[in-house]
């Protein structure tokens, strides 16, 4: 549930707040990754949350480049239009 809160927050913000999100989520990474292999790092599964969470951001930011919405039909939905 967590992550649709976040969705939901980056489909609120324009490309540009975007793209400066993604930035300062690399550099989280960056820096969660030096202390990891420093072992300062005690909650490892946070490296995997903001990998997933740069992922989100860039999904968000392609689909508004491309112009698509903000949901892709399920498969359940293309099936039926392919088939009718």
């Amino acid at each position: 549930m967590k992550s649709k809160k976040y969705l939901a927050s980056l489909n609120d913000k324009t490309v540009e707040e975007l793209n400066l999100e993604l930035v300062n989520t690399k550099k989280e990474l960056f820096n969660l990754r030096f202390q990891n292999a420093t072992n300062q790092l005690d909650n490892t599964a946070r490296i995997n949350e903001v990998r997933k969470n740069i992922a989100r951001i860039q999904t968000v930011i392609t689909q508004r480049i491309k112009g698509t919405g903000t949901k892709t039909p399920s498969r359940a939905a293309r099936k039926r239009a392919a088939t009718s």
